[in-house]
């Protein structure tokens, strides 16, 4: 117990919590895609593939149940990596009060230097594509059920559009860069993995976010309509 409480406590305990959170949404995050790029076969399937999310389980549990179960370990993963990270900042920081004379950038690359921004706009590009698609609270149109119709509609706006591809660039330099760092906090990357993973990393990152682009450039350019 004393063990655990100190892991916990302690900078690698929170990397560990991050990591997890962080595969856990990885995950999610692709399966959102793949469902996502339904579109591309017409209203009916992805219309059905909504439709089935959302009676997943019945009758073995009540209609919906299944979906406001994973909605609420995704949202309990946010809220975990959220204060893991900004843990981890603040321990960082302590530990180096006083900055570089010279910022120099010898090993890092752009993704790693800026993972507290780009989690910043995800959480609340997160926010605002759930009042957007979810809710509909800022949807011009939205229609319940209607997967297809909403997200037409949704990105025919190119400032929505435009805001859509600004998250999915920043999504894909925090996946690049967090999964790679959440296979070495796992222990799975090794020196004789490491070129491995940054190549798993590199594919994945740019898999989900040119799969998440394509939607609204479809739609703006009329592919999909």
């Amino acid at each position: 117990m004393v063990g655990a409480l100190t892991l916990y406590q302690s900078s690698i305990g929170k990397k560990v919590i991050m990591a997890v959170t962080g595969l856990v949404l990885f995950v999610f995050v692709f399966f959102h895609m793949a469902g996502n790029l339904k579109i591309y076969f017409g209203r009916e399937e992805i219309n059905a593939y909504g439709a089935f999310l959302r009676v997943v389980g019945y009758p073995l549990v009540p209609h919906e149940y299944a979906l406001w179960a994973v909605r609420l370990v995704l949202l309990a993963c946010v809220g975990l990596h959220i204060w893991a990270a900004y843990h981890v900042s603040r321990m960082d920081i302590a530990a180096r009060p006083v900055g570089y004379a010279q910022q120099k950038y010898l090993a890092s690359t752009y993704a790693s230097r800026t993972m507290r921004w780009s989690g910043v706009i995800i959480a609340l590009f997160v926010v605002y594509h759930l009042l957007h698609f979810t809710t509909g609270t800022l949807h011009p149109r939205f229609v319940a059920g209607d997967v297809y119709g909403n997200m037409v509609v949704g990105f025919q706006n190119p400032l929505a559009s435009a805001v859509y591809i600004l998250a999915m660039i920043f999504l894909g330099l925090h996946l690049y860069h967090g999964v790679w760092s959440m296979a070495q906090t796992l222990g799975w990357r090794s020196r004789r993995s490491d070129r491995l993973w940054r190549g798993f990393a590199s594919l994945m990152a740019a898999v989900i976010t040119l799969g998440n682009i394509s939607i609204p450039v479809a739609v703006l350019i009329g592919l999909v309509r």
